[in-house]
């Protein structure tokens, strides 16, 4: 897929918080590559002098706050975002959200300070995953059982991810009709995995040489159905920050890039 496009986009002028971080740097890179935005401003307030795409990262958001942007985008950590956010919401400026961890209430809090920009947070953006959540969904009135298998690579601190939880909070509002659970012994204590919404299984893989993988399986009278979505590469989360970056606009806090595809 080709997400550096050459249509006639409006140029956008963006910048990246979080600039010095793998995924930051990749953003950077992206963003520079591509005709329709214009990268001019890189920030990461927890180093000092260093370079992306060309362009000095500065440890002050004041680069951000003065540089009259169109779109941040930010990949920090939730801690700093709380703080950044309402500071980039008063300059008027769109924000793409790709930290983990903020919360319903962060969404709530931050909501009524986007009276003039829109702030987009997105917890996955690799376009398959968003997608395969929502085919779960739609499968799940279908089916009487059903399991999430995530899996990850060795450095991931939590679990389950958020979007095996995600995942299952959308297939447990679509469908309570679940069939009960028939184990009544466990040798091991968690050998079958975490109980989630609706009373869907989670289990949590860590592994080294994985990056982000995850299978939804339904099963009902004589037959299964799974769901796969696997990030081999953190590439594949760069089509997503794209479309966010060319379709964040309007007001307030939106969760999801489902809106941007159509979902």
């Amino acid at each position: 897929m080709n997400y550096i496009s050459d249509e006639n986009h409006e140029i956008r002028r963006v910048g990246v918080l979080g600039a010095a971080g793998r995924m930051g740097r990749a953003v950077c890179e992206t963003v520079a590559a591509a005709p329709d935005l214009d990268l001019v401003a890189a920030v990461d307030q927890r180093m000092g002098a260093a370079e992306v795409a060309g362009l000095e990262i500065s440890p002050s958001l004041d680069r951000l706050l003065s540089a009259n942007l169109d779109v941040v985008v930010d990949f920090t950590v939730a801690d700093a975002t709380r703080v950044n956010l309402p500071l980039l919401a008063e300059v008027g400026a769109h924000v793409v959200v790709g930290t983990s961890g903020l919360s319903d209430n962060d969404v709530a809090t931050l909501n009524p300070l986007f009276a003039s920009s829109a702030c987009l947070i997105v917890p996955n953006f690799a376009i398959g995953a968003v997608l395969m959540q929502r085919f779960a969904e739609l499968a799940a009135p279908w089916f009487e059982t059903a399991e999430i298998i995530e899996l990850h690579h060795d450095e991931k601190v939590d679990a389950p991810s958020g979007t095996a939880l995600a995942t299952a909070e959308r297939m447990a509002m679509s469908s309570d009709n679940w069939a009960s659970d028939p184990t009544e012994k466990e040798t091991f204590a968690g050998v079958r995995g975490g109980i989630g919404p609706g009373g869907i299984r989670i289990h949590a893989v860590r592994m080294k040489g994985m990056v982000a993988h995850q299978e939804v399986v339904l099963g009902t009278t004589g037959q299964t159905l799974t769901i796969r979505h696997d990030a081999i590469d953190r590439s594949s989360f760069m089509p997503g920050v794209v479309l966010a970056i060319r379709g964040v606009g309007g007001i307030g806090c939106v969760v999801g890039l489902d809106a941007l595809l159509g979902l």
